[in-house]
């Protein structure tokens, strides 16, 4: 019974990589089937080979319509829109049907949550290059969500226990990014972020910015970036009552923050922020995008060709993910009670 448990909306992603395989790993579990309704966004037959794939057991029961899921112990339910060929599935393999219906899962998933349907999103991993040759020409999730919720700012948080960091820019070749290093998106990120952790309940967030040139530019030796973009965007949000420092040095700030100095970190590109968080813990992270109109959360993991098909991948990253949105969920209840 789903007992007002929150209704989650679980996009299956590229039906040829782990995505399946840790999502019926997930929601065996009796510890999530505590703490939320969840539907799978897929294809039935997908789901059912996953759960022989991993040695799980649980009844798969497709629906037409989100109202028809029925939830009970061992029960996953499909919103099943049947969109793969399973005999011609082969996974582990790019191909444009597996990208085709990847997207398909997160348009239905946007277009849920939009209409109230399903509380939040949780998303398994795609693959981009699919994606590409299927004819959906984005780098990624952030990406489609922002453009299908036509939300003006979005940005890509990665949290991993007290290490929270935000990314001014994210998919983007290194080349580029200097192109976009603008002093108004870096303010519009640490304000969007400021307000993120409060919401998570951390009443006066102490962020810290990263600079984007070794030594956060060296006072302009080694770029000057800092003094002409960054530090401006800092000073405007500190005369708003934001408590923000920086920039730092990115090689030290990650260090600093772990240690409890800061509440989250503004990085500036996407390996300055990914690769620390991972290491500190690859399969414990998250993966947060602020700035849409529902909750949205992900792994930090691709789609894992490698390990495809093989049961042995593991779901701790989208487990971590499952239980940041119900607690994102019960924050924003509570915050609006409180009004």
């Amino acid at each position: 019974m789903r007992e007002d448990k929150p209704l989650l909306g679980i996009t299956m992603g590229d039906p040829a990589g782990i995505g399946p395989e840790i999502i019926v790993m997930s929601l065996v579990q009796r510890e999530i089937q505590n703490i939320c309704a969840p539907v799978v966004i897929g294809d039935r037959k997908i789901i059912k080979e996953a759960l022989e794939i991993t040695s799980r057991k649980a009844k798969v029961r497709a629906v037409k319509r989100i109202k028809d899921c029925q939830f009970a112990e061992g029960v996953i339910n499909v919103l099943d829109l049947q969109n793969v060929d399973s005999e011609h599935l082969i996974r582990g393999k790019i191909t444009p049907m597996a990208g085709r219906a990847a997207f398909d899962y997160i348009k239905e998933a946007i277009h849920l949550a939009l209409s109230g349907k399903i509380e939040a999103i949780v998303t398994a991993p795609l693959n981009k290059e699919a994606l590409n040759i299927a004819g959906y020409h984005y780098p990624g999730h952030t990406e489609i969500l922002a453009e299908l919720c036509r939300a003006k700012e979005v940005v890509m948080m990665l949290i991993r226990g007290n290490l929270r960091v935000s990314h001014v820019t994210t998919h983007l070749p290194l080349r580029e990014i200097f192109n976009f290093i603008k002093r108004e998106r870096i303010f519009r990120v640490i304000t969007i972020t400021y307000k993120a952790l409060q919401n998570l309940g951390i009443n006066r967030p102490r962020l810290a910015v990263a600079g984007l040139n070794p030594h956060a530019g060296e006072g302009g030796l080694l770029g000057k970036e800092e003094i002409n973009e960054i530090l401006p965007a800092i000073k405007k949000a500190h005369s708003l009552g934001i408590e923000v420092q920086g920039p730092f040095s990115g090689d030290t700030l990650f260090y600093r923050a772990k240690q409890g100095e800061f509440d989250g970190i503004i990085a500036m590109y996407h390996d300055q922020g990914h690769i620390p968080l991972k290491t500190q813990g690859f399969f414990e992270g998250v993966n947060l995008t602020l700035g849409l109109p529902f909750v949205r959360t992900s792994v930090v993991h691709g789609t894992a060709f490698d390990k495809a098909g093989k049961g042995i991948a593991n779901p701790q990253s989208l487990i971590e993910a499952i239980k940041l949105a119900i607690l994102m969920l019960k924050k924003a209840k509570n915050n609006k009670n409180r009004r």
